[in-house]
């Protein structure tokens, strides 16, 4: 029971970004397409990751990787940064274009967090926040070997 209760909240989770990443994407020049949204959004979840490190974790090629940014580059969602130390690196940061469609994808969270703290007290939120820290290391992205 408590595994199907996590795939639920995990797949309520996945409806809304879905939702919300949909509702950015348009027809237009500089928008992004769904490979490129997902891409931006690892970006965004690796925390200025390296060209190298986000073919890995997206599992595919390094040109395939460095194409995919120069796209995201060219559009103004991710800026490349040269490392002083090793000109070969390439780390990437958002682009402010990035914070202005994505600003609003997390809302609900922030609605849900309201909801709970008006039906639950702060000890038995307390526990939650526990067990969720305790949930989130035990599904904590590990690379597979």
């Amino acid at each position: 029971m408590l595994a199907r209760e996590i795939e639920n909240l995990y797949n309520q989770f996945r409806l809304n970004n879905y939702r919300s990443m949909f509702g950015r994407i348009r027809e237009k020049d500089g928008s992004l397409s769904a490979t490129e949204a997902y891409a931006v959004d690892v970006i965004y979840l690796l925390g200025n990751p390296t060209i190298t490190q986000l073919a890995e974790t997206l599992g595919i090629s390094q040109p395939n990787a460095t194409y995919k940014v120069n796209n995201l580059a060219a559009k103004g969602y991710v800026v490349k940064s040269v490392s002083e130390d090793d000109r070969r690196e390439c780390r990437l940061q958002l682009g402010p274009k990035f914070y202005h469609y994505f600003a609003d994808s997390n809302r609900f969270i922030d609605q849900a967090a309201e909801a709970l703290k008006e039906k639950f007290s702060p000890e038995e939120l307390e526990t939650f926040t526990a067990v969720l820290e305790e949930l989130i290391d035990e599904v904590k992205y590990k690379r597979r070997s």
